[in-house]
């Protein structure tokens, strides 16, 4: 698991990092030293906090999360403050007895690919909104 390219991390219920691998170091830019036994408020937006915890709180009274096998976008932050555009999934770990420990997640940095996503919608609206008969000139 620590050799994995992906980042591997799993939070205790209370959202203490519990395990950082060496994607997580590459991706987030802290040491698994540095994020072990640190909140996730780490590698989230200040901004996005209470929705996050929100969240996050509501599964671990429940023990059940509305994501099961999607595949979720989220925006991160970085050790040095930059942003990035994040793709993770996630699992519910439980004990031996099936009571819930917390959440695992598997994340990929995505900004390559949503800066150039955002970027071909932009050129998009632009050429829709040129009049049609300028577009059928040009065509």
């Amino acid at each position: 698991m620590d050799n994995a390219p992906d980042a591997m991390i799993y939070a205790d219920r209370e959202g203490i990092i519990r395990l950082w691998n060496a994607g997580a170091e590459a991706l987030f830019g802290y040491t698994a030293d540095e994020a072990i036994g640190q909140s996730l408020d780490i590698i989230i937006p200040e901004n996005l906090r209470g929705r996050h915890w929100e969240g996050y709180n509501r599964t671990m009274a429940t023990g059940e999360t509305k994501y099961g096998k999607d595949l979720l976008a989220v925006p991160g932050i970085r050790k040095d403050g930059t942003r990035v555009s994040l793709e993770f999934s996630i699992v519910m770990l439980r004990d031996g007895d099936g009571q819930l420990l917390g959440p695992a997640a598997i994340l990929r940095d995505v900004t390559a690919r949503w800066k150039k996503e955002k970027e071909l919608k932009e050129r998009l609206a632009a050429l829709e909104k040129e009049s049609p008969t300028r577009r059928a000139a040009s065509g």
